[in-house]
């Protein structure tokens, strides 16, 4: 492909790619994203392409590799397109059934649609599934309909035009403008005003100005960020490009975990291409505006996805926080003005300059517009990545989205924000989410995570495993962070044990504020987030555990003991079979109820768990 050079060009070009396509032709799309390909995407791919071949339709149908398409629970997930077909938890044996029976005779394969949690409905098309009905994929949606691989693709669904646009009909302070009018809050966790920070950039001294996409996504449990630079990732160099126009930046660098090795290489194919193309280096569509990207892989440091570590990492020093009494829009990157947002950020701009300002400020709350990527994971029926406007609440994620809790069982709580978020409860499942309300509530939005929770759930225990993981990332810079989150976990895990004393639940709120006040960074400033929240929504489970020596939810080992009921045991031996230890005394030909002995018994739950009379309890 020969470099386009202005943008009657480019919609020469794209003329001819969709000149080229027929919409109403077959195509069978399929998941390729990370949970996918765990799932053994690959091998179904290979599978439909050889059942297409030997079908003798190989060329009527198109087979699109595509990236993530939210549904991680239910993957490999195929849809056939025009219908838009969902079929769910695809094996390399389906393949020829999909080609005979739906392709050729247009019949539906029950055994593979989605089937309703409640209802035992089954659902034919991919829209009408509760999990997708609710969201609103302005950001996310095109993942299911493109080749990450393939330029062609998003060139043929409009990419590159808000480019086009922005380069030849906007100046670079009516595009910041636009932004700001927009509601455009960094999504990365700190929720600023995305042109807020542009402007403050654009006006700072200086000749060199940076612009960095984070993509050093690192809490637990979230992939949101992943999952677009997989499945669409010209969407966030477009927006890169726009923003560092807007800017006036000539050089920008996506700062991307090297736990995505997926991820990397889709960007790496996207960023050639599209230099192929003649979208970066010198003179970008004949507009005079040169721009150039460069991937950093990081080093997998939690604390590099803050600014000012994330800055220092590419600099090649420790991962570390600076202090922000200058701001790194006026010193950041090697001392010069640089604006960073995340993979989310970034990819909202073409939407926004394409649709205009007012259009999308339609989307979303007074404080908070658009919409906003969650990885819903946890104790709920269905998982994934759900794209939904701001101002949902978090009841129509868990139940309407989510399908509800596992087993029919009780919702406790749902923690939002990733590891420095806070665990919110069952009364407050009918809380907006957007920046402020959530914020208001002792939680925080953060990149995106959401960790649904129910009544096995011990909330002392989910405390500590945060605190545990922040101890361990945070870069002891800090005396305040390094030795705050270590005391509070010390203080937690003591309590678990059966250890806890009178005063420990004052200890805990006397750390976390000297922890949150005393750091440098909002690792150690939003660390205590998960103690604060429980303490303040789950009080008596604190006390229960530190003044009774007992875990309701039957989690902490040194607070439980196990008892098989005697009159409901039925001398079946199941639970004697699967001990490891050796605890459970008695034979099946006694005609005695089994028993178990403390001394020896290590709290493991695998009795409980083979049980299938209930006649195991936890006392």
């Amino acid at each position: 492909m020969k470099r386009i050079n202005s943008v009657e060009d480019l919609e020469r070009e794209r003329e001819k790619i969709r000149a080229a396509r027929d919409p109403n032709k077959p195509c069978i799309t399929i998941c390729t994203g990370t949970g996918c390909h765990a799932a053994g995407c690959y091998p179904v791919a290979g599978a439909l392409r050889e059942a297409l071949r030997t079908g003798g339709i190989e060329g009527e149908v198109d087979l699109r590799i595509t990236g993530c398409h939210g549904f991680c629970e239910r993957g490999p997930l195929v849809v056939i397109n025009p219908q838009r077909i969902l079929y769910q938890r695809v094996k390399p044996d389906d393949a020829p059934d999909i080609v005979s029976e739906t392709l050729k005779k247009g019949k539906i394969i029950e055994r593979l649609l989605y089937v309703h949690p409640l209802t035992e409905e089954k659902i034919v098309r991919e829209d009408d599934v509760p999990f997708y009905k609710l969201q609103k994929r302005i950001i996310f949606g095109n993942n299911g309909n493109i080749d990450p691989t393939s330029i062609e693709d998003y060139l043929a669904i409009g990419g590159y035009s808000a480019l086009a646009k922005a380069l030849t009909s906007m100046e670079p302070q009516q595009i910041v403008e636009e932004v700001k009018k927009s509601g455009l809050r960094g999504r990365g966790g700190g929720g600023f005003h995305t042109g807020t920070k542009w402007e403050s950039c654009r006006k700072a001294s200086g000749d060199t100005r940076y612009v960095i996409c984070n993509a050093d996504e690192g809490d637990p449990g979230a992939y949101m960020d992943r999952s677009l630079l997989e499945g669409n990732p010209h969407s966030v160099l477009e927006g890169m490009i726009i923003g560092a126009f807007a800017i006036g930046s000539n050089e920008g660098y996506v700062y991307v975990r090297n736990e995505y090795p997926l991820a990397v290489e889709n960007l790496r194919i996207a960023l050639d291409r599209a230099n192929d193309w003649g979208f970066f280096g010198k003179n970008i569509l004949g507009s005079g505006f040169d721009f150039n990207v460069k991937i950093n892989r990081g080093g997998g440091a939690f604390v590099c996805g803050e600014s000012t570590a994330l800055m220092a990492s590419l600099e090649g020093q420790p991962g570390e926080p600076r202090a922000k009494h200058i701001h790194t829009v006026e010193s950041g990157l090697y001392e010069k003005p640089t604006n960073l947002n995340n993979v989310e950020t970034w990819a909202n701009v073409p939407y926004i300059v394409n649709l205009g300002a007012e259009q999308y400020r339609q989307i979303g709350t007074d404080g908070s517009k658009g919409t906003k990527i969650f990885s819903l994971v946890g104790k709920v029926n269905n998982t994934g990545l759900v794209e939904v406007p701001m101002g949902i609440t978090l009841r129509e994620i868990v139940y309407d989205i989510g399908g509800g809790i596992i087993g029919g069982k009780r919702f406790k709580a749902i923690q939002t924000g990733g590891p420095s978020g806070g665990c919110l409860p069952e009364s407050l499942l009918d809380l907006p989410v957007d920046f402020d309300r959530l914020t208001e509530a002792g939680s925080m939005m953060g990149s995106g995570g959401m960790i649904v929770m129910d009544e096995n759930n011990c909330m002392v225990d989910v405390a500590k495993y945060f605190m545990n993981f922040l101890k361990e990332e945070s870069c002891g810079k800090c005396a305040s962070c390094r030795e705050g989150t270590k005391r509070m976990y010390e203080v937690l895990h003591r309590i678990t044990e059966g250890n806890g004393r009178e005063g420990d639940i004052a200890l805990l709120e006397d750390l976390s504020f000297v922890t949150a006040e005393a750091s440098l960074c909002a690792l150690g400033g939003t660390a205590p987030n998960p103690v604060l929240s429980t303490i303040r929504y789950f009080r008596e489970e604190y006390e229960v555990h530190i003044k009774n020596k007992k875990c309701p939810a039957g989690v902490c080992k040194e607070l439980i003991t196990y008892r098989i009921i005697p009159n409901q045991c039925t001398i079946c031996g199941r639970c004697q079979k699967v001990c490891p230890s050796q605890a459970i005394r008695g034979k099946i030909k006694m005609k005695k109820p089994f028993e178990i002995l403390p001394e020896k018994c290590i709290r493991c739950g695998m009795c409980s768990e083979a049980c299938k009379f209930d006649a195991i309890e936890i006392v």
